[in-house]
């Protein structure tokens, strides 16, 4: 346990809770999941302003470009296009070391905007300390996370510990859009030589993250009066039989496909709709679904050609449906994302925090994508993702994290720094 870290972060808390709570007062929402806009310049402006305090040598204002999510789309497969991106743009910076082994921290500025503001205790944009909680629309997803990392080199600065390495960051927009903000870095060449993103884990590492592609089948049918239905098809029934043909597709890869530290991969039907009454036979019906699978042992192209087989066998079965093949699309993807253990990124972070906490990290995996597939997939850093708060209060209301978590995850993060200059790439 470092002593000066230590005595600088008990010194210091409260200003490092007051940047906190500034930064989860100012509304940085999505508009439309980003696809209408985004409300992340004030956030924005405020870090680059906490950079320019703390002496980074380089603060850069990036502005998201759709033909950046074009290239990138074209050559990784990755990003949503069609956003708005009027007055949107990501904050790079960088403090020097005494070498030029770097670390970058990244987290996105952005968030949801709040629901049932009815049922949360406090206005969501005024947020405060409440039993130990700090509670405010994004401070688990997040803003603590991104704050902990840029007051980890303020406790640094503060306990008079000179940075040994080079600590980056790199806070973006419009991650709840589908991660483009990362990608728009990615596709403008930032990186470091080890990346933590700073989303919410609530004390375990997360070293794997699953891939996921959501597809969107379309049916046909003949509509008639209901009194009549032998001379009409009943797009719905016939959406049915194909959902039944998809349960068996996820049956058999639950059968196949295992992961240590992963769910087992799945399929959702989460949108359906067609029909305009119950006294008229659909003519139309339309189903989207979102399937989760496995880093290294099940692949995009995989998955695409698995369930779409699924779907066209099964129509091969039906009178209707072989000759009337529904139109399946696929409309948005991630890839997924896995860490090599045996790296010595993974030692040093193992090693920070134990000497931050005093207790040994658990490894584990997250159902949920983020913002690690780009950098550790696209990027090529070796990556880990770590941050205060839990999914569990990710879009919630009276979201929170606890004021424990936030503190130690400064002290994390800055024990981290440290470790990793001692390490051997």
């Amino acid at each position: 346990m470092n002593k000066k870290i230590e005595k600088a972060l008990e010194e210091n808390r409260q200003k490092y809770i007051d940047y906190l709570l500034k930064i989860v007062s100012i509304d940085t929402h999505d508009i439309g999941h980003g696809i209408e806009g985004g409300l992340e310049a004030a956030g924005q402006d405020f870090l680059a302003d906490i950079f320019h305090e703390l002496g980074a040598d380089e603060v850069v204002k990036d502005p998201l470009k759709e033909e950046s999510i074009v290239a990138c789309k074209e050559k990784y497969r990755e990003g949503n296009t069609g956003h708005n991106y009027d007055n949107r743009y990501n904050v790079y910076a960088s403090f020097p070391g005494k070498s030029e082994k770097s670390i970058l921290f990244n987290g996105h500025i952005d968030h949801m905007p709040a629901e049932n503001e009815e049922n949360w205790c406090i206005p969501p944009l005024s947020p405060a300390v409440i039993e130990n909680r700090i509670t405010g629309l994004g401070v688990a997803d997040m803003k603590a996370g991104l704050m902990a990392s840029v007051m980890a080199t303020a406790l640094l600065k503060d306990a008079g510990i000179e940075l040994p390495v080079t600590v980056k960051y790199a806070s973006v927009c419009d991650e709840e859009g589908g991660g483009n903000g990362s990608l728009c870095a990615a596709m403008s060449g930032i990186k470091g030589d080890a990346v933590v993103v700073c989303e919410p884990t609530n004390y375990e590492l997360i070293v794997a993250h699953m891939g996921w592609v959501f597809f969107q089948v379309e049916i046909e049918g003949i509509a008639v009066h209901s009194g009549l239905k032998l001379a009409g098809v009943n797009a719905i029934e016939k959406a049915g039989k194909l959902m039944n043909a998809i349960d068996e597709l996820e049956h058999r890869w639950l059968l196949k496909y295992k992961h240590p530290l992963l769910p087992p991969p799945s399929s959702n039907v989460g949108v359906i709709y067609g029909g305009e009454a119950g006294s008229t036979i659909p003519d139309y019906c339309c189903f989207k679904t979102c399937v989760h699978y496995l880093p290294n042992l099940m692949s995009h192209e995989q998955v695409v050609e698995e369930y779409t087989g699924a779907i066209l066998r099964c129509c091969e079965g039906d009178e209707w449906l072989k000759d009337h093949k529904p139109k399946i699309s696929v409309y948005q993807t991630g890839n997924p994302f896995e860490m090599e253990l045996g790296h010595p990124f993974v030692g040093a972070f193992k090693e920070a925090y134990k000497k931050a906490t005093g207790k040994n990290v658990k490894l584990t995996g997250s159902p949920a994508g983020c913002d690690s597939r780009t950098w550790h997939n696209i990027v090529g850093c070796p990556t880990l993702q770590y941050g205060p708060g839990s999914l569990e209060q990710c879009h919630a209301v009276n979201e929170y994290v606890t004021v424990e978590q936030y503190l130690d995850a400064i002290k994390i993060y800055a024990n981290l720094i440290l470790e990793w200059a001692e390490s051997a790439e």
